[in-house]
């Protein structure tokens, strides 16, 4: 059996090729059983692989795996994957993408994808200030106002740092961090500040095993953050530029919108690097 995948960046930088967020895409996962569908996540070793299926209700069915799980939906995943169905012909500028979450619409200006988030939820953190400062190797002063999980998609820990140079000072600790329980069970944390303007530094942290782990870009989690601004009452529409992944080697760059109906958007550009085929 042989599947086709291509490999890209999404949320690049400045189109930095060797930027933003890596992602495979299997052309036609139709063929592939969903352990099949782990062991190829496995083996490309991503944060994600995704696998185009046929869908009755949008222009395809997206199936998303870490090298461990399988996810209901997850940011660069989707923007990429929109960006490969385009060029299989599946659709073109504006089409949607049925995952476990729901279906997802996407548009696109050239290579720069821009999906619309399912309506956010929230809920209080069950631990105070000073812890989340602790696991996060801060002081008390350096949380700000209002700390939330927040689930426009998949939920996270949304927390806000009263100062960029605290978003550059945060060392996670592992021992920690099984004191914060998403719904599905995993302690994942997103950190952001302003840097002035309508810009914001962020950061994502997940376990892996007893290690926590960065990721380059969530989009997600910058779902998460504009359901954050609308939680908190922010009056739109709202714009801003999200940069991410430079403590990783992998700096990236995300635009967050809420329109004036309080609808999230979350957009970037996609690189494409190259493409190849598997055989199984």
């Amino acid at each position: 059996m042989e599947i086709r995948y291509r490999i890209l960046n999404v949320f690049t930088a400045g189109g930095a090729r060797l930027s933003g967020n890596p992602l495979a895409v299997v052309e036609d996962g139709s063929q592939l059983d969903a352990a099949q569908m782990q062991a190829v996540a496995r083996q490309f070793n991503l944060s994600e692989t995704t696998f185009i299926l046929p869908s009755k209700r949008a222009a395809a069915q997206v199936r998303i795996f870490t090298p461990a799980y399988e996810m209901p939906f997850a940011g660069h995943p989707t923007l990429g994957t929109a960006h490969v169905c385009r060029a299989l012909g599946l659709g073109g500028d504006q089409l949607g993408l049925e995952m476990r979450a729901g279906i997802i619409p996407v548009t696109s200006r050239g290579d720069h994808w821009t999906l619309r988030a399912q309506p956010g939820s929230t809920r209080l953190v069950e631990v105070q200030a000073g812890e989340l400062a602790g696991l996060l190797g801060l002081e008390p002063g350096d949380v700000g106002f209002q700390p939330l999980w927040v689930k426009a998609g998949r939920e996270q820990l949304v927390v806000p740092l009263t100062s960029e140079a605290a978003v550059r000072r945060v060392k996670p600790r592992p021992e920690l961090f099984d004191r914060i329980r998403s719904q599905d069970g995993a302690g994942q944390v997103y950190i952001f500040a302003s840097t002035g303007g309508q810009k914001f530094l962020s950061r994502f942290f997940f376990p892996d095993g007893t290690a926590i782990l960065e990721d380059p870009a969530t989009g997600s989690a910058c779902a998460n953050l504009g359901a954050w601004f609308v939680a908190m009452g922010r009056r739109p529409p709202l714009a801003f530029e999200i940069s991410q992944g430079e403590f990783v080697g992998r700096p990236s760059t995300l635009q967050l919108e809420v329109n004036s109906d309080n609808e999230v958007f979350v957009g970037g550009d996609v690189i494409e690097l190259g493409s190849g085929q598997l055989i199984l």
